[in-house]
């Protein structure tokens, strides 16, 4: 999954110039220029690729920031746009163990659906109340912790329920608790890079 990407240091700098009320572009990349060592760490592109939001995917996006950013004499050289995308669709088909084997799911004679996660639907540290990460994942009794369901399942047909990343809470943080309501402590593992 590749999600939105800028550093915490352009925010910093373009939120300070905005802040400043600059009225011209020009004294405004000076100013963030000078907050960021010599040269700048963000922009807006001056022109799009011409074929509206069609831009190529991440990589198009990236390139063509690339492109502008040379073109204007930038010193940094890796340029990336600020985009989000979605994961492939997860689905019981999809989501496939490490040796690439189907995760039983809702409707099979064993349900371990409930995948751990913690989070909320956006795929941030879930805030819902109580303990969300069964004592950030330190428990392993008394406790609850936000399961998604990786076969798109539920008792119910509402988004919650059909969720990925943010179902429900489990029954505790215990093997037996989590095997309770159809999981087994089971985790979603990306790549970084």
């Amino acid at each position: 999954m590749k999600v939105s990407r800028i550093s915490a240091a352009g925010l910093f700098v373009t939120a300070a110039v905005m802040g400043a009320g600059m009225t011209s572009s020009a004294q405004a990349q000076e100013k963030a220029a000078k907050k960021s060592g010599g040269d700048m760490t963000f922009f807006v592109s001056s022109v799009g690729k011409g074929n509206g939001a069609d831009l190529g995917g991440l990589e198009g996006a990236d390139a063509h920031c690339q492109s502008l950013a040379k073109a204007a004499g930038a010193k940094a050289t890796n340029w990336h746009a600020y985009l989000s995308t979605a994961l492939p669709e997860i689905t019981k088909e999809t989501a496939l163990t490490e040796k690439g084997e189907t995760v039983p799911g809702r409707g099979d004679a064993v349900n371990t659906h409930d995948i751990l996660t913690g989070s909320d639907p956006a795929g941030m540290y879930s805030t819902a109340g109580g303990d969300t990460t069964c004592g950030n994942w330190t428990k392993s009794a008394e406790g609850s912790a936000i399961v998604g369901h990786h076969d798109l399942q539920g008792l119910k047909d509402t988004r919650h329920m059909k969720s990925w990343n943010s179902s429900h809470g489990s029954r505790g943080c215990s093997q037996d608790q989590l095997k309770a309501s159809g999981g087994a402590g089971l985790l979603y593992c990306f790549a970084a890079n």
